[in-house]
């Protein structure tokens, strides 16, 4: 599975930061963020925002916060996305 590297927090001080990448063959978006907390779980959890959807954060998935500043990167790796996927 190549990872396509498209950029890091930019205020990043070493460590762990906040990373885009794309997934070459799916055309997904790879993220890595800060693990939210507890209060953020919990209203992500107990929203119903779809309606008729099961609410709740599944065993096999997370809940991710990513700093607004990284909006940029996102776009580009959108960006990458829709043409590697053939969408654009």
């Amino acid at each position: 599975m190549p990872l396509e590297f498209i950029g890091i927090d930019p205020e990043t001080q070493g460590g762990g930061s906040p990373t885009v990448w794309v997934e070459e063959e799916t055309a997904d978006l790879v993220l890595q963020g800060e693990t939210a907390d507890e209060l953020l779980r919990a209203q992500v959890s107990e929203t119903e925002w779809v309606a008729g959807h099961d609410t709740g954060i599944p065993a096999h998935e997370t809940v991710i916060r990513v700093p607004a500043r990284m909006v940029p990167l996102l776009r580009e790796a959108c960006d990458v996305a829709e043409r590697r996927a053939g969408l654009l």
